[in-house]
């Protein structure tokens, strides 16, 4: 069993420890899903969504772009802002990345008549830019960021900027049971080792 899937197998895992025990607000896990959807439908309405990888990996780029569902299940959709290098330049295996990020609740902005809170390190340079082992999720320093901060990187160059729309099934280990979705704006970078 490769360390994706068992990363894969562990996520799977804690959504059914959630679905027995962690509903907020009285509501079934299966609610809470429901509104983790609409959230996220709300928000691609206002952008063109391709619903698959191109098969040559070029993406359309720039704040117009359209996001694309890089995930088969509608998990992740990435905007391309910058692509990086990606014949030359790609991560590897167990390669550190480093990344900024800015990252905004969904279900907030969807419930909260489209208000904006972001959080993240990606604007204040006194924080340190955060890092992942590229697809090794055996390391908690991958794991804890989830799946879907990862999945640009086996699409784009290692220098690649993206918004991703994650639901929370490919979001931050630890947050799996809240159930909400994030709008993440990211830049990647090599290691600086």
């Amino acid at each position: 069993m490769t360390n994706s899937m068992k990363w894969l197998a562990a996520a799977v895992l804690m959504l059914v420890m959630a679905s027995l025990g962690s509903c907020s607000d009285n509501k079934s896990y299966a609610e809470q899903l429901e509104d983790e959807r609409r959230a996220c439908n709300a928000y691609l309405a206002s952008f063109e969504v391709i619903n698959e990888i191109p098969k040559d990996t070029v993406f359309q780029t720039g704040a117009d772009a359209p996001f694309y569902r890089i995930d088969p299940d509608g998990n992740v959709y990435m905007q391309v802002i910058k692509p990086g290098d990606r014949k030359n330049d790609r991560a590897k295996t167990s390669e550190t990345i480093y990344f900024r990020y800015t990252r905004y609740n969904l279900t907030y902005w969807y419930t909260q008549e489209k208000a904006w809170i972001g959080q993240g390190n990606a604007d204040d340079m006194s924080l340190e830019p955060c890092y992942l082992k590229y697809n090794d999720f055996s390391l908690p320093a991958s794991a804890q960021w989830g799946y879907g901060l990862q999945l640009p990187l086996g699409l784009l160059g290692v220098n690649c900027e993206v918004n991703l729309v994650i639901k929370s099934q490919f979001g931050l280990a630890n947050e799996i049971s809240y159930v909400t979705p994030f709008v993440y704006h990211v830049r990647y970078f090599h290691s600086k080792i």
